[in-house]
């Protein structure tokens, strides 16, 4: 399928060409500087359009007709003289119903739309975009979360007029994903106004919490519950602004005769992730827990688990080695300690299912004969 972009070098249209390319689409792209001539070329060979060309914060509020309109137009007029009867995909803005002259201008780039596509029987979709965010967003210009994301990842400051403002936000790729759903399967659309599946509502106030939590992970080794909906589009975009320096940080290690131990991450609700290491013929251990959990991981070396149950005194012995990826659990009420009866030193991936609490720690000693 060839499919034309207009806005193509914008922070959608980079976005949406990429995703077309890994599905073996043609993107012909027009750029601003593109020739007239290339746009109607590009028309008359295209399977479907994505117009994403507009101005929104011109130096001249003429502009917003010359290019939201007349482009809009010009397009238009192209297609019916081609009689292009292909799918196209316009990018409108939620201010197409507010009197201003970026609304109007959108508002009149629809109608020209929607005309066209009742004379050429065109399956159209027009989606009234809220607030776009993710990866490749210009900072400092008309995105407060590419703003804040990259200020935030390099150490400048933010401003905030109105900490309970809300803006209503969609994801980039979400966006993405249903501009493609629509042109490969447009006769599955039935109204003209389109929506994104998933749209969020935050507040100023807490978009910066936030962020400024994504931050302080580097000191705090907490992370946010960052594996599905907003916040974890947040995260990846806050991560996209992140200079190449501040790709890799360091995190603390204590260290004793018996090896290191190494906090990797927190979480707020399920629990924490860490490493230790022992020198060969050291334990590590000997302790019991009443309500916390573990799971261990060799990854290097050969070690020995041994485990007593601390009421009726059973034991059980484990030995384990890096070569075969095996989870031995610490289970509640089992005294246990692990040694390294390797050559080598041993490394052992941790994962307990609460953060340690040093007031709190459900460790208790308790040697193994």
């Amino acid at each position: 399928m060839k499919v034309l972009v207009t806005g193509a070098d914008g922070f959608l249209g980079k976005n949406l060409s990429f995703h077309l390319g890994e599905i073996n689409c043609e993107v012909m792209r027009f750029v601003r500087g593109s020739s007239l001539d290339f746009l109607e070329d590009c028309v008359s060979q295209a399977d479907a359009i994505i117009h994403l060309a507009g101005e929104n914060r011109p130096k001249d509020l003429s502009d917003f007709e010359a290019t939201n309109v007349g482009l809009t137009n010009l397009l238009c007029e192209l297609v019916a003289k081609y009689a292009k009867r292909i799918p196209i995909v316009f990018a409108s803005s939620i201010q197409a119903d507010v009197d201003n002259a970026y609304g109007s201008s959108k508002l009149a780039a629809e109608e020209i739309l929607i005309a066209l596509g009742k004379n050429l029987d065109i399956n159209l979709a027009i989606y009234r975009l809220p607030g776009v965010f993710g990866k490749w967003c210009k900072p400092n210009y008309n995105s407060v979360v590419a703003t804040f994301c990259y200020n935030l990842a390099n150490g400048l400051p933010i401003k905030i007029d109105d900490a309970t403002a809300i803006i209503k936000l969609v994801y980039v790729d979400d966006v993405v994903d249903s501009f493609i759903n629509f042109i490969s399967k447009p006769s599955l659309f039935s109204d003209v106004y389109c929506d994104i599946n998933k749209e969020y509502e935050i507040t100023i106030g807490e978009l910066s919490n936030k962020i400024h939590n994504f931050r302080n992970v580097k000191e705090s080794l907490l992370t946010e519950d960052v594996g599905s909906g907003f916040t974890r589009a947040l995260y990846s975009t806050y991560l996209s602004y992140l200079p190449a320096p501040d790709f890799i940080y360091e995190v603390p290690k204590y260290a004793d005769e018996r090896g290191h131990f190494v906090e990797i991450l927190k979480t707020k609700n399920s629990g924490q992730f860490s490493y230790f290491t022992a020198h060969p013929g050291v334990t590590r251990g000997g302790h019991y827990h009443h309500t916390k959990t573990e799971k261990f991981l060799v990854v290097c070396g050969k070690a020995r688990f041994k485990f007593e149950n601390i009421v009726t005194h059973e034991k059980h012995e484990l030995i384990v080695t890096g070569d075969r990826p095996e989870i031995v659990d610490t289970v509640p009420g089992w005294s246990h300690d692990i040694t390294n009866i390797g050559d080598t030193e041993l490394v052992v991936i941790l994962w307990a299912n609460e953060i340690f609490n040093h007031e709190k720690p459900d460790t208790y000693a308790m040697d193994l004969n």
